[in-house]
């Protein structure tokens, strides 16, 4: 990645299935910049409740503290004068205005890192990510392993029949699959 002059603004977006280290890339980038002494912001959706209520938790334990906030306003409020790098954790759970959240933020040169779900359970583009990835200047796609046959994984199965779009949930009800072992419980 390029790193251009500290008054330009731009948005990372770190995308892939579940369990393909999203988070975990999050945490790896938000560290490098503390070391650096960078002032930092994360923030993470109020739905996620899954490991720890005020931190960003990725599935292998890393973890670092973070922002609960409602919607996508709420993160452009919050975010301080002298604030230089944003990340945001779950972006496909936020509204729509995350998209131009992000871009005001970038525009008013801060550093934007946005990591989510890319697909729906369903193998569809989930929210507002597309939306994101369209934006960004840098992009990286991860690939978790498929749990069937072992091949890259890129999608997301869900293991139990609910038709919601949201739910949310961690091994026990989802698992990394290929394109060829992905399936849609009907």
């Amino acid at each position: 990645m390029n790193i251009i002059n500290n008054k330009t603004g731009w948005i990372e977006v770190i995308c892939g299935s579940m369990f393909s280290g999203k988070t975990e890339e999050l945490i790896r980038r938000v560290h490098r910049a503390e070391y650096a002494r960078r002032k930092i912001q994360v923030f993470k959706p109020e739905i996620d409740n899954r490991y720890e209520k005020n931190h960003i938790v990725s599935h292998s334990k890393m973890k670092t503290p973070s922002q609960i906030v409602k919607n996508a306003q709420e993160i452009h409020d919050l975010v301080k004068y002298d604030t230089e790098i944003i990340a945001i954790d779950e972006a496909q759970f936020f509204d729509d205005d995350i998209v131009a959240v992000c871009d005001k933020l970038a525009n008013n040169g801060k550093r934007v890192i946005v990591a989510g779900l890319d697909q729906d359970y369903t193998g569809k583009p989930f929210g507002p990510m597309p939306f994101l990835l369209a934006i960004a200047e840098y992009v990286s796609k991860l690939n978790a392993i498929c749990v069937k046959c072992g091949n890259p994984a890129s999608r997301t199965q869900r293991l139990t029949k609910s038709k919601e779009t949201v739910v949310v949930g961690a091994t026990d009800i989802y698992e990394a699959r290929c394109r060829n072992c992905h399936e849609v419980l009907s």
